[in-house]
């Protein structure tokens, strides 16, 4: 059965929608959440501030709904789906690493948002808890399917691996070699993918970060 076309009404609606939303997502990447008041996403947007609060709850539905954009982006169940089919540890952990590195290239903003807003504000915390949570499932998902294919070493539990690959691809892997060591995203994915490798599978001594082949660290 075809899907009947959109009314002008709906379009104009979820356009208005779009803009609030991106307009909400660049002022607090830009200033802050605490300093962005609704009357500056309303202006970023073109539309009045009644709106703002109409379409989207004001700011903590705001939150709310970047949180989904992010924790409930389609890459994580595509990239899950995917490893379903995939039988080598080594290039699960690839998988991982690449989707773990999009994720962040794509939502970090998000992510700083939460991270250093979540302490100071109860409700953007809860959001937090719950963005965590998916994310550590995802996390789960792929120690789970590494132990269904004969990928984590001789004793090693799922739960053991799962805070392991957090410990790589959670929050702090990427930023503390981005923000901190000033890494690209080549550098730092190359690096996590082979540590994490190191301490998952234990085949090999966990490679030395100045000599893995292709790997310039920033001097």
């Amino acid at each position: 059965m075809t899907e009947a076309p959109r009314s002008r009404r709906a379009e104009y609606a979820a356009a208005t929608r779009a803009a609030i939303i991106e307009a909400a997502r660049s002022l607090f990447a830009r200033t802050g959440y605490f300093a962005t008041k609704i009357e500056d996403i309303a202006a970023e947007a073109r539309v009045a501030p009644a709106t703002v609060y109409a379409v989207t709850g004001g700011k903590q539905g705001l939150i709310r709904t970047l949180v989904d954009l992010w924790s409930q982006a389609p890459i994580v169940a595509q990239t899950l789906s995917r490893q379903e089919t995939l039988t080598d540890p080594d290039e699960i952990l690839r998988d991982t690493a690449a989707t773990v590195r999009a994720m962040r290239e794509t939502y970090g903003d998000i992510m700083r948002l939460m991270l250093t807003t979540a302490p100071h504000h109860a409700e953007v915390a809860e959001s937090l808890r719950v963005a965590t949570g998916r994310y550590r499932d995802a996390i789960e998902a792929v120690a789970v399917r590494l132990r269904d294919v004969g990928g984590l070493r001789t004793g090693t539990t799922v739960a053991e691996a799962t805070d392991i690959l957090w410990f790589y691809f959670g929050y702090s892997g990427y930023f503390t070699l981005l923000d901190d060591n000033g890494w690209t995203y080549e550098q730092s994915e190359r690096w996590l993918v082979a540590q994490a490798t190191a301490a998952l599978r234990g085949d090999a001594p966990a490679p030395d970060a100045g000599q893995q082949e292709g790997l310039d660290l920033p001097k």
